[in-house]
């Protein structure tokens, strides 16, 4: 897919006075969030990012509710609380709605890090389940699936992991395991989407 064409596509949704969202989903490295990230780089004004990931739940209540080691599953998000987000944003009545942040480097959600103005026309949204979760697809505009195929997206993850902290067997080991699991959950969503993005160029 041209580069061009996706910044087109997206530039589109933005209409001034208008709110709609893009949703941008895929498996776990499939870089949905740097996709995510240059489009809005791209719009600037025009478009604001808001990520499923800060709707993790903290590692203290994953702990308590024994799923710290499945983390990255569809029951370890807050997923209510994301769709009443994404609700927000579609009605787009309040002046400025905050949306949470997962933070990588400390592996938990930072709430209240996002603004978002009701001047901004589109919101780009990007996670695993949007289309999982039947209560996000109705808010979406559009819906993009990202599959940049399966060996780049393990590598990328592999080197994800690696560079927070993880060593190579553990690495190794949450991608062939969790991630892998989440992942072929997430495949089986694609056919919902309205464009499947593979290769950017």
């Amino acid at each position: 897919m041209n580069w061009d064409a996706l910044v087109a596509r997206a530039a589109a949704l933005a209409v001034p006075g208008q709110r709609r969202i893009l949703g941008i989903a895929g498996g776990p490295g499939a870089g949905k969030s740097t996709l995510a990230r240059r489009l809005v780089e791209a719009l600037g004004d025009r478009a604001a990012l808001v990520g499923m990931d800060g709707f993790h739940l903290a590692q203290a209540e994953l702990e308590r509710l024994g799923r710290a080691e499945r983390k990255g599953a569809p029951d370890t998000f807050d997923a209510d609380g994301y769709v009443h987000l994404l609700r927000r944003l579609h009605a787009n009545t309040d002046p400025v709605v905050y949306a949470p942040e997962f933070r990588r480097e400390i592996e938990e959600p930072i709430a209240n890090s996002v603004p978002v103005r009701c001047d901004v026309p589109l919101v780009i949204t990007e996670g695993n389940y949007l289309l999982l979760w039947p209560e996000v697809r109705p808010l979406l505009a559009q819906s993009w699936y990202l599959d940049p195929g399966e060996a780049v997206r393990r590598d990328r993850l592999l080197a994800r992991h690696m560079a927070f902290g993880r060593t190579r067997a553990e690495a190794l080991e949450r991608t062939d395991g969790s991630d892998e699991r989440n992942a072929r959950l997430v495949a089986a969503t694609a056919p919902a989407a309205d464009l499947l993005v593979r290769k950017l160029h």
